[in-house]
């Protein structure tokens, strides 16, 4: 007999017996009907899992990883209002069910059936995936993530603080609202818990609101790893700022309590805390998973007596609320009728084919209300000394803060964020007097924690606002990445549109820096971000190209809920001159403030047709030096600047090369996972004609004069060019 069939048939009889394992008695706080409703969710739980190995075993169900000895989780649902956002574990559909129960118009059983099916009309993932989360319970949805979402519960925790000040006109989250997320005992020691927890605890140490419930769900094991006894308790405890509750989750009463506790803490105080839950886990980690081939049997079966259904039965019993057979009855309707629904729920077609998994990778647009900006005494006021400055030329850094004043001026939800963008202004200088112009609300100097920065943006957006987060060097994204591909991109993906975490990451890269900061500060590689479904890649060349785009990427976020990463070229932010010292020809005057550059459309500059280079960011700098050089050896050569890197501008850039003999592609960017990898392919697949590639070597970047010796240079350019047309 397999341990799932071994446990139910361990409660059966002891519920049939009365025999029910001792413990406290129940503690006050619980209504005899709400105790019984979050009885039946605990019993909708486990039936559920019950029911996914049955689907599985059946060729009709694709996911088992369960909630079996988590079902304390409900309890938790119970002292919480049914609006305050909940980031879930992969274990808590306890929690889910005992929410739906208080909402009405919601099935979370046939709900969660149609997901074990990968149904098409699985009303929150659309059959993609089996995921916890509902839109109306206020649940956005999780796969089996290893704590990554705990940095955008935090976000949204914050956001609620902010929104109370500064209240953007799409908010979602309640003005006295709270957000809990829960993860596991094991997920608790990954850098993502540990950087979150101590980000909450440096925002409380500063006295910022931040209402966030942190629930711990013990159950001393990960997979097949112990977690040292007292290990999570004296985790946890420790932290300055961090309020610490515990409770026993096999105990529905005294949870119950204690989660009020917390959640009532949580929302008068403004402040932190974390719920330690001990829980069990039944039935090893997943259906394929045998826990007796790591563990002995007489732990196995000690975790079993656990059973917080057991518990659940007897505390019921004690209260008055409903005999042991009584609830042994309601266990046997509830596994009968979700297993008929199983039944019925397999007919549902499936989600099938490219198109329709992919119709959600793009969320739908949002109704973003519109603005008039501002007036123009209180745009003069706001851009003080630089206004008279506006019509004067300039290096890209200036036209970048500007295009920034001139958003957050017409866009009250706009949110900056990152390391020592506020009082200095940035590395760089280019949120220079930001901060003085719009408020440390809306320029917000972070922590050094890249994940966290992310997080925050993230939990921003769930709120309505427009966040800007910044990452200081490109190298440094790659200690947050995940929070990109994992969470912002699969969210309206695994959310069948219906969650969106719209953004603009700017991102400070590429190489090019004289002799200063080596692999870290000069990184060019973009493969880490090319690949992710979904996202938009900006990478302007120039200041007045940058300001435009960084208009519609705030456009995109705003009104196509669009994921945006915008890299700005470092070398470029004081760029001034072009073929010679002083002419001052890298320098652009301001764009009025109406004026976008399209997602999509490319730049040309130069109408030669012996050749085309196609280039962008510091590639389209050296390409104009190396144009006049191919000028004076008789070469006309036309410069086409992607401008837009993801998604790739095909229709555009294929039409702008299209009368030009021959290509030649310059990729700052790594040989290996360039930009010019996908060029190549492109043009060999839509058009005929000789083409060649310059491109960064497989290598890291040096500091000192070896700085550019592994880059594109235009002297490469021009060697090459001559080369590919024979001259």
């Amino acid at each position: 007999m397999d341990r799932t069939s071994i446990v139910e048939t361990q409660f059966r009889n002891r519920l049939e017996a009365d025999d029910l394992p001792a413990g406290p008695t129940p503690v006050d706080g619980l209504r005899p009907d709400r105790a019984r409703a979050l009885f039946a969710a605990q019993c909708q739980s486990r039936a559920l899992d019950l029911t996914a190995r049955d689907m599985q075993k059946a060729g009709r169900g694709f996911y088992t990883i369960g909630s079996s000895g988590h079902e304390g989780m409900a309890a938790v649902a119970e002292a919480l209002r049914t609006d305050d956002m909940a980031f879930l574990h992969y274990r808590d559909a306890a929690f889910q069910l005992a929410r739906a129960e208080r909402v009405d118009g919601i099935d979370a059983v046939r709900d969660m059936l149609l997901s074990f099916a990968c149904a098409a009309d699985d009303p929150i993932s659309g059959g993609r995936h089996k995921v916890l989360g509902s839109k109306a319970l206020a649940i956005p949805p999780q796969t089996s993530t290893i704590a990554s979402h705990l940095p955008k519960a935090m976000g949204a925790a914050y956001s609620i603080g902010l929104a109370r000040r500064r209240a953007p006109a799409l908010r979602q989250l309640a003005e006295d609202g709270i957000v809990m997320c829960s993860f596991g005992d094991a997920s608790l020691n990954h850098s993502t818990a540990q950087g979150t927890i101590n980000a909450a605890c440096w925002t409380a140490r500063q006295a910022a609101p931040l209402p966030l419930l942190f629930v711990c769900e013990d159950n001393g094991i990960g997979i097949s790893t112990p977690t040292p006894k007292g290990w999570v308790a004296d985790t946890l405890r420790a932290r300055p700022g961090l309020r610490y509750f515990s409770a026993d989750g096999c105990d529905l009463y005294a949870t119950f309590a204690v989660a009020r506790a917390a959640a009532d803490y949580v929302r008068s105080q403004r402040r932190p805390a974390v719920l330690h839950l001990s829980t069990v886990r039944l039935y090893g980690h997943a259906g394929a998973d045998l826990a007796t081939s790591y563990l002995p049997l007489a732990q196995v079966e000690a975790e079993e007596a656990r059973d917080p259904l057991l518990h659940s039965a007897r505390l019921l019993r004690d209260a008055g609320v409903m005999s042991a057979r009584d609830a042994l009855a309601l266990y046997d309707e509830t596994r009968v009728r979700i297993s008929a629904l199983s039944e019925e729920v397999a007919a549902h077609p499936p989600l099938q084919g490219a198109a329709a998994v992919m119709s959600s990778i793009l969320p739908p647009a949002r109704p973003a209300p519109r603005v008039n900006g501002p007036e123009a005494d209180q745009r003069i006021a706001t851009f003080g000394a630089d206004a008279r400055n506006l019509d004067t030329p300039q290096p890209m850094s200036r036209l970048i803060n500007w295009a920034l004043t001139d958003l957050m001026l017409t866009h009250d939800e706009i949110v900056v964020m990152g390391e020592d963008v506020g009082r200095k202004g940035g590395v760089y200088g280019v949120t220079q007097r930001l901060q003085k112009r719009f408020g440390a609300d809306r320029v917000v100097d972070t922590l050094l924690d890249e994940q966290s920065i992310l997080g925050l943006a993230l939990g921003l957006a769930h709120n309505g606002f427009v966040p800007m987060p910044e990452i200081q060097f490109l190298a440094y994204l790659h200690n947050a990445e995940d929070q990109l591909r994992g969470e912002a991109a699969t969210l309206p993906f695994f959310s069948n549109g219906q969650f969106a975490n719209p953004m603009v990451l700017r991102i400070a890269g590429l190489g090019y820096q004289k002799g200063f900061g080596g692999h870290f500060h000069n990184d060019n590689s973009l493969a880490v971000l090319r690949d992710i479904p979904g996202i938009v890649i900006a990478c302007p060349s120039d200041g007045a190209e940058a300001a435009m785009m960084l208009r519609e990427s705030v456009r995109l976020a705003r009104e196509e809920n669009r994921v945006v990463v915008f890299v700005e070229p470092i070398a470029l932010y004081p760029m001034r001159d072009l073929m010679a010292e002083g002419d001052g020809g890298w320098m652009r005057t301001y764009p009025a403030p109406d004026r976008r550059l399209p997602l999509g459309e490319v730049g040309v500059h130069g109408e030669g047709t012996d050749l085309a280079i196609v280039t962008y960011g510091n590639g389209r700098y050296l390409s104009t030096q190396a144009q006049a050089d191919l000028a004076e050896a008789g070469i006309d050569a036309r410069i086409v600047d992607l401008r837009w890197l993801a998604p790739m501008p095909e229709k555009s850039l294929l039409a702008a090369i299209a009368d030009c003999a021959a290509v030649l592609i310059v990729d700052e960017c790594r040989r290996t996972g360039g930009q010019a990898e996908a060029l190549m392919a492109l043009f060999a697949e839509r058009r005929n004609g000789p083409m060649a590639r310059v491109t960064a070597e497989d290598s890291f970047i040096a500091t000192g004069p070896a700085y550019a010796s592994t880059l594109p240079s235009r002297d490469a350019i021009v060697r090459a060019a001559r080369t590919l047309l024979g001259k």
